[in-house]
């Protein structure tokens, strides 16, 4: 099997010459502006550019055609020509998302193609769209007038008003020739941070080839070591996707990272070449998880008919889920204007998910639709375990609010964005022409802004946000009816991965400062300090994911060590409020940090092939290696020399840890072995 070679028009896509079962164009927009060799014609010709958004799937960016300036006519995106000499017959494949202007409306897109330098067009596809904030990908075989000509330009068409739309979202454009027999990876379908323990390792594959496949075998590669492979007895047919999982789990250890590759390599009980059927991703575990709260962000107005089902819908949602939910609802400008609550915030968030219809909503950035949550799939993400946790509190002085927020990870979170809205819950102030005399978790204002607040938290640790605002400059109606809703998202997935409701009118819960470990080789014992404010009534010790100690009054903690043990401590207040956590994370005595390291002491080299060298002043009395899975490996007593030679050949490739007991307590680090 032969992949499809998905190039672009070699650099500077100029005419490239044909060939059979090759591909003929490929296009992901990926540059900060049009590709070289595109152009636009037609009508509303400065509507295109290259967005950063990644609405139409894939990776950004992406191109965009926006509805202003207003036009009326049909708008082309223009490739450079390609030569489809001897091509009469191709396929398609091209990542729609559209945002229509309401319920009511419709577009239709297409793609055409020409031989006479774009002075005449033939469409070889178009659909008429009526469903707003969708995805789509558009997979179909087309021939026409000019296939088979040697100077030949496709197009990417929009067609009608551009007041139907809010904006039209296009990705990887693809035209190519079609194998016999051709798979292709997918994608590996594992999240990009997971606990640590066993998993399901699944994956999708895509046949693009015009033959069914009946069978492949495949083997996953974790840290360039073959760890699964099986053999999938499915039938999967032209253009089909389906997701398959190894038999077998996998245990990923405790905060780690993993490269993980999965590889195609026989179908159809024949070889394969493999140059289309493998792909990778990288992986890290957290420290733990903890309970999700689900985010409910709302889309809505007092001018659009359909809201007050969804509204209504939505009250009874979370009327039977008290205390699992996290809300705040964005007043929009239409379909009619004059709901006082939208506010340039709320525009903000609807360009930040590409919203173009009231109502809509999402759950945790993932964009349910247009009608009330089903409780049945709100309880399914509310089980879903979260890898970060979010803690806040507010108090108001005259119409100031301040707010104390902590945002918590149990994976080293990196360019991820806090925020925090202040809702108002009932307001009757916006009453519009929908029938509707009250509204609730109406979004008043973002801190500091909706662009929200980037953020680097390393592993089983946290980071403050504090601010104070003027909530007069504001439609508040009652300051005694405020809430503020806080969460912490990925911004290019659009992730949530855990929200909270703030404590209202209330002190902030502090955490505990300072945790530290010991041990003394069969025991541990970590000790804290208490919060830098407040008064906690005990303190919650949470050991290896289960509550081992609960409102201890002490400031330490001892328990068996057992190989590994991830140890968190939660100060709880009264009514039982709680702070975000502190974690960290024990091996044979030590957390595995580099902030352990002492001067005096050098491993080296890492990675390694054979042999690794200890070279200190400080006596060691035993050395030890285990391995990712927290079996020892190597062990080593009585060490007396200053440079310590440790055999390592024997070692199969991977991650280990070293375990140096000196008789100024445990150092461990962390190793590679080539």
């Amino acid at each position: 099997m032969k992949r499809i070679l998905l190039i672009a028009f070699v650099c500077l896509f100029s005419t490239i010459n044909a060939q059979n079962n090759i591909s003929i164009i490929n296009e992901e927009f990926n540059d900060i502006s049009i590709p070289n060799g595109w152009y636009t014609a037609g009508n509303g010709v400065n509507n295109w550019y290259v967005s950063e958004s990644f609405s139409a799937g894939g990776k950004p960016n992406e191109m965009q055609l926006s509805y202003t300036p207003m036009f009326n006519g049909i708008a082309r995106l223009v490739s450079p020509s390609v030569d489809l000499t001897n091509i009469n017959n191709a396929m398609l494949s091209l990542d729609l998302y559209i945002s229509l202007f309401g319920n009511n409306t419709s577009v239709k897109i297409g793609v055409a193609t020409s031989s006479d330098d774009g002075n005449t067009w033939n469409s070889v596809w178009s659909e008429e769209y009526t469903e707003t904030n969708k995805q789509h990908s558009v997979v179909e075989s087309i021939s026409g007038p000019d296939m088979g000509k040697s100077d030949v330009r496709f197009c990417i068409y929009f067609e009608g008003n551009s007041s139907a739309f809010f904006g039209l979202y296009f990705d990887n454009f693809k035209v190519y020739t079609v194998e016999d027999l051709n798979i292709e990876m997918t994608s590996i379908d594992i999240p990009t941070y997971i606990n640590h323990g066993e998993h399901n390792i699944s994956f999708s594959v895509t046949n693009v080839g015009e033959s069914a496949v009946k069978s492949f075998e495949a083997r996953c590669i974790i840290n360039g070591n073959e760890v699964l492979s099986e053999t999938f007895y499915t039938e999967i047919s032209y253009l089909e996707t389906k997701q398959v999982t190894f038999e077998d789990l996998f245990n990923f250890s405790v905060n780690n990272s993993y490269d993980i590759e999965i590889e195609i390599f026989r179908v159809n009980d024949s070889e394969d070449d493999g140059s289309n059927n493998s792909t990778s991703k990288t992986i890290e575990t957290a420290l733990g998880e903890t309970q999700r709260i689900p985010m409910i962000e709302h889309f809505s107005s007092s001018t659009c008919g359909p809201c007050p089902t969804a509204n209504y819908g939505m009250e009874m949602l979370t009327a039977n889920n008290p205390n699992k939910y996290t809300y705040t609802k964005y007043s929009m400008n239409f379909p009619g204007m004059g709901d006082p609550y939208f506010t340039t915030e709320c525009e903000t968030k609807r360009f930040y998910y590409n919203m173009g219809g009231a109502p809509e909503l999402y759950l945790d950035g993932t964009c349910y639709g247009n009608k009330f949550i089903d409780n049945e799939y709100f309880n399914n993400q509310y089980k879903v375990p979260a890898l970060a946790n979010v803690r806040g509190a507010f108090t108001v002085e005259g119409n100031t609010i301040k707010v104390i927020a902590d945002f918590m990870t149990y994976f080293n979170a990196k360019n991820v964005k806090a925020y925090i809205a202040v809702n108002e819950k009932t307001t009757t102030g916006n009453v519009g022409t929908n029938g509707e005399k009250e509204f609730h978790h109406i979004m008043l204002k973002f801190l500091n802004d909706a662009n929200g607040n980037t953020l680097n938290i390393n592993a089983g640790e946290h980071k403050r946000l504090e601010f104070s605002y003027d909530m007069s400059q504001t439609f508040m109606e009652d300051i005694n009816d405020l809430e503020v809703a806080l969460w912490l998202q990925d911004d290019e997935t659009k992730e949530i991965y855990n929200s909270h409701f703030a404590y209202e009118y209330t002190e902030h819960c502090y955490p505990v400062r300072n945790l530290t470990t010991m041990t003394d080789g069969n025991n541990f014992t970590v000790r804290w300090d208490a919060p830098e404010k407040g008064n906690p009534v005990g303190y919650n010790v949470i050991v290896n994911g289960e509550l081992a100690a609960e409102k201890t009054s002490s400031l330490e903690y001892s328990s068996k060590l057992n190989g590994k043990s991830i140890v968190e401590i939660v100060a709880v207040y009264a009514d039982d409020k709680t702070s975000v956590g502190c974690a960290k994370l024990i091996i044979n005595g030590d957390n595995v940090s580099e902030e352990m390291i002492k001067d005096d002491l050098r491993i080296y080299p890492n990675p390694v092939e054979d042999v690794l060298f200890l070279a200190t002043e400080i006596r060691v009395e035993e050395i030890a290696i285990y391995d990712i899975y927290g079996r020892t490996v190597s062990q080593q007593v009585n060490m007396t020399t200053r440079q310590q030679v440790i055999d390592v050949a024997n070692l199969e490739t991977g991650i280990y840890f070293i375990n140096i007991k000196t008789d100024k307590g445990n150092i461990v680090r962390r190793f590679i072995k080539n």
